[in-house]
Order: structure tokens, then C-alpha cells, then sequence
């Protein structure tokens, strides 16, 4: 893996982050954390509340000092080696999560907001023109949707032109269909100007959708980092592969390239004996009418591109089967739920005590 140093020196966009560690009394909230950051790549960070997710984007941006590690960005140190660079020195945009806008300045002066005076007025109507708000520069904040006023959060943070953009939660406080149309907006945006992005978020489906590669957290940690599509179908521990997606578990007992469990047998991708835990995304499992049952429906949830059923095992816990069709069964059938076929990650399960 590159270095945080090799990294910077690629490109004035790219970023770098390594060993970074930093506590608020007692309490780690960053633990030896390293991020790479290519240029014009966007990385998601994802994590529950209280992971350190937000504390490492504030540490980029230089509004908190890391007890120790280094930060790069432009090929520069920004942090670390005895070297501290000020947040307005930084060259790195921020949206905050309440999009933090003056509500008695006009749309145009929040984003000239720090700007030089020369340069302030041409680079106000390029950002607006950026976010699709020409013409709006006159208005107050207060007298525009949810949707605009993240956007002017946008433009404000891109106006200096940035050579990184930090965004922690840019979506949390807009209602379900906005927040899918203006991140629809915003990809567009970042992959058009090409700017290395950081964003913080607690929604996989966000994380997937906008991030080009996924940074999962947990406790202070990065615990594993990559492609969405590596992260839900190669997860590295039982915890990521429900955190990214929903992940049914199943007790079973492996015997190299198998293992059988309460929904029957199944191969495994890598050769395991013992007490296991078997990984079944709802995908992967089937409902049938053939054979002894071993569940009945609980519940039924049409999503209307899909059908999900949870289906209560007769050995073992209760489990979530999605199928791509109207809903065949309904609460009450004795179903027979099996594997795919396809073969299963498994993990060595705890001795119990």
C-alpha cells in the first residue's frame, strides 16, 4: 500500500492519513487510523454514531489537533513532523451537517463568506452556476427548499476552490425523496469537477451510492476499506457484513467445504471446520412449498421492486428472504427455506464463556 507521502505527491488533490490517533479525556476516539485518498476519488467514511467518523473529517480539516499520526493533502503535511497548518491554510472545503448559512446574509454572501474581495464576485456566480442556483444570489437562505440551502452550503465550500472537500452528514436533514435527488446531484457535481471528497455518513445505501470506494468504522478504527461491491459480498468479520447490508447468520457446523445449518446445507467459499457462523444475505436464501418445512412467514414487507419475508426457523433464529417478484406467500405458511446454491462466507464461531 502507498504511503501518505507517496499518495500526496501524485496529485494536489489526493489525501493522506496515517497513524492518526486522538482521545477527548480518557476516551480514544481515533485508533491508528489510516485513509487514502486518491485524486478525484470519493470516499465514503461509514460507521454508528460515535464511531470517530466526524472527528477524523474535523481532523482534516485542521478544527481538531491529532494527539499524534500525520495528515497530508496536496503534497504538503498538514499535521504531524512538527508541523501544525490552520484550517484557512488548508485549502480544504467543508459542509457541516446543519449546513451552518448565515440566515441574514444573502445566498451570495455566504458563499463569498472568506473570499478574497478581487476575485469574491467571479467566484460566487461560477459556484452558483456550479450547483444550478444562477440567479439566486440575492436571496436569503431562509426563503429557499432544503434542497437549495445545501446546495449554497455546497457552493460555499467549492467557491475558494478547494483542493479537498470535507462533507459530514450532507444529507441528514432533508426528507427521503430529496436526499436521493440532490445526492443524485452531487455525484454528478464531484465527478464532473474531479475533487477529492470525504464524506461521513451512518447509511449504507448512501455510502454505496455515492462513495467510489467505502471506509467502515467502528470504535476509533477503520476495520475494513474498499469498493462497495467488495465490502457486501467479501466483509471481513460478521459485524461489517450486517452493518453494510442486511446479513442473516446461521449457526452451523462446518466440515471443510460445507457446513450444514437450519436451512440446510451449503459449500463454503474457504475450507472451515468447527462450530461456524454462516453468512446468507436475504438474496441468497429460498422459499419453497417442496420438502419438510423448517420455517413459517412472519412477516410480509412488498417494496414493490422486491418482496421480503421473514420467516421464522424451526431450528434456529428467524431470517430474511428477498425475492424479486409480488409476494407468493403470506404470514402463516409453513415454507421450506433454503441456500442458493452458491457458496457461503463463514466465520469460526466463540466457544460460548
Amino acid at each position: 500500500m502507498a504511503t501518505a507521502q507517496a499518495l500526496a505527491d501524485l496529485h494536489p488533490a489526493a489525501v493522506g492519513v496515517a497513524s492518526l490517533a486522538k482521545s477527548f479525556g480518557d476516551h480514544p476516539v481515533l485508533v491508528d487510523v489510516d485513509l487514502e485518498v486518491g485524486p478525484g476519488e470519493v470516499v465514503a467514511l461509514l460507521g454508528p454514531s460515535g464511531c470517530g467518523k466526524t472527528t477524523l473529517l474535523r481532523t482534516i480539516a485542521g478544527l481538531e489537533r491529532p494527539d499524534a499520526g500525520v495528515v497530508r493533502a496536496g503534497g504538503r503535511v498538514l499535521s504531524g513532523d512538527a508541523v501544525w497548518v490552520p484550517p484557512e491554510r488548508r485549502e480544504i472545503g467543508m459542509v457541516f451537517q446543519d449546513w451552518a448559512l448565515f440566515p441574514h446574509m444573502s445566498v451570495a454572501a455566504n458563499i463569498a463568506y472568506g473570499l478574497p474581495r478581487r476575485s469574491g464576485s467571479a467566484r460566487v456566480d461560477r459556484a452558483l452556476a456550479m450547483v444550478g442556483l444562477e440567479g439566486m444570489g440575492d436571496r436569503l437562505p431562509g426563503t429557499l427548499s432544503g434542497g437549495q440551502q445545501q446546495r449554497v452550503a455546497l457552493a460555499r465550500a467549492l467557491a475558494p476552490e478547494p483542493a479537498v472537500l470535507l462533507l459530514d452528514e450532507p444529507f441528514s436533514n432533508l426528507d427521503t425523496a430529496l436526499r436521493v435527488q440532490v445526492r443524485a446531484e452531487v455525484r454528478r457535481l464531484l465527478t464532473a469537477l474531479g475533487v477529492s471528497t470525504v464524506f461521513v455518513t451512518h447509511d449504507q445505501g448512501e455510502a454505496f451510492v455515492l462513495g467510489d470506494r467505502v471506509a467502515v468504522m467502528t470504535e476509533g478504527r477503520i476495520v475494513q476499506a474498499g469498493v462497495p461491491s467488495d465490502l457486501y459480498e467479501d466483509p471481513v468479520s460478521p459485524w461489517v457484513a450486517g452493518f453494510v447490508g442486511d446479513a442473516n447468520l446461521l449457526d452451523g457446523e462446518a466440515d471443510g467445504a460445507g457446513a450444514s445449518t437450519p436451512c440446510g446445507p451449503c459449500s463454503l467459499r474457504t475450507e472451515v471446520t468447527g462450530a461456524v457462523s454462516v453468512l446468507a444475505r436475504p438474496e441468497e436464501l429460498r422459499l419453497t412449498a417442496a420438502g419438510p418445512s423448517n420455517g413459517t412467514v412472519a412477516l410480509v414487507e412488498y417494496h414493490g421492486h422486491d418482496t421480503v419475508y421473514l420467516v421464522d426457523l424451526v431450528t434456529g433464529p428467524s431470517v430474511r428472504v428477498r425475492e424479486s417478484s409480488a409476494p407468493r406467500w403470506a404470514a402463516g405458511d409453513e415454507v421450506t427455506v433454503a441456500h442458493s446454491g452458491r457458496a457461503a462466507l463463514a466465520w469460526p464461531r466463540p466457544a460460548p464463556g
